[in-house]
């Protein structure tokens, strides 16, 4: 039998960037293994962009604004830089409104309480004259991978809407070393160094950790591993050996004591709600709606989705 590899760690790490090491693994699978998971990498991880703006006075992409120094072709170009984290799933809309000689940069953008700004100081505009004003309306949108323009051209329907090119990955570098290393008497054996660079949104090891697990998805339905097979589903009796069923009471007690973490709600829902000393669904069904709303962070929004959260599990929000 094949040996498997030693767990993954990480060998160097710094802000954005990280060499993440799988030490261990059987000759020839460095590569194998390695390009794998290059390819999941910058192919396959979801992120958020901007993908279609609507400027105040302009018609169209091929257009300069009076008193903007950049025109509009090279203000798109900068706003393509701008990465955002998204904490929900709908598209957001983002507003900038600025005015007077100054540099507009990222942070100068409202952005909604599910949107996160990874580099807000990104150079957008350069206003030119004190009564210049330069207003920016800009839909942000969740996918992966790189999306051309042209895909969304004929969604658009509002005369002014500029739909641009959005590069959702948030993978900016990833590059693969193979090493030889001994493993008992053996000298042949693969060590295999990825050096991942990240746009901020996203740690380097949490996206080698999504990229192994969109890997060992696919191979397990090829394998088809943890199917369930229903051929015979017709033959197995009706009566089944006597067995206590679980009470709804009994049942939401067990739900009761999920940890928040093990939860399906959204990573930023998650860290509130553990800051805020909330550690089960239990203890989470025991706060009203206004005790939500008083958290740092949270919103209606937010609100609603745990309401969702707890109806699944069979619980809801103290009155």
């Amino acid at each position: 039998m094949i040996p498997l590899p030693l767990k993954m760690h990480v060998a160097q790490k710094e802000g954005n960037k990280a060499i993440i090491e799988v030490a261990g693994m059987y000759p020839g699978y460095g590569f194998t293994i390695g390009n794998c998971l290059r390819r999941v990498l910058l192919s396959s991880l979801e992120g958020a962009a901007i993908t279609q703006i609507k400027i105040e006075g302009v018609s169209h992409e091929f257009s300069t604004i009076e008193g903007v120094l950049e025109d509009v072709v090279l203000l798109i170009l900068n706003l393509k830089k701008l990465t955002f984290k998204m904490y929900g799933d709908e598209p957001q809309t983002i507003t900038l409104s600025v005015k007077g000689e100054r540099e507009v940069k990222g942070k100068d953008f409202k952005l909604t309480s599910d949107l996160q700004l990874a580099n807000p100081e990104t150079h957008i505009a350069t206003i030119t004259k004190p009564s210049a004003e330069l207003k920016i309306e800009a839909l942000v949108e969740s996918g992966i991978g790189y999306e051309p323009a042209k895909g969304r051209e004929a969604k658009k329907s509002e005369i002014g809407v500029i739909p641009i090119d959005a590069i959702f990955t948030p993978m900016r570098k990833v590059s693969l070393k193979v090493e030889n290393m001994r493993v008992g008497k053996r000298t042949d054996f693969d060590l295999l160094k990825l050096e991942i660079e990240t746009d901020g949104t996203i740690d380097p090891e949490e996206a080698f950790k999504k990229s192994a697990e969109i890997l060992v998805k696919h191979f397990s339905a090829i394998a088809g591993i943890g199917e369930e097979s229903a051929d015979n589903a017709e033959d197995i009796p009706s009566v089944k050996p006597a067995k206590a069923e679980k009470s709804s009471s009994q049942e939401n007690a067990e739900a009761g004591k999920i940890k928040i973490e093990d939860s399906k709600l959204n990573e930023r829902i998650k860290n509130i709600l553990s800051a805020g000393n909330v550690k089960t669904l239990g203890g989470l069904a025991r706060k009203s709606e206004d005790d939500l709303l008083q958290m740092e962070g949270l919103g209606e929004k937010a609100v609603s989705e745990i309401k969702k959260v707890l109806k699944k599990a069979g619980m809801e929000l103290k009155a």
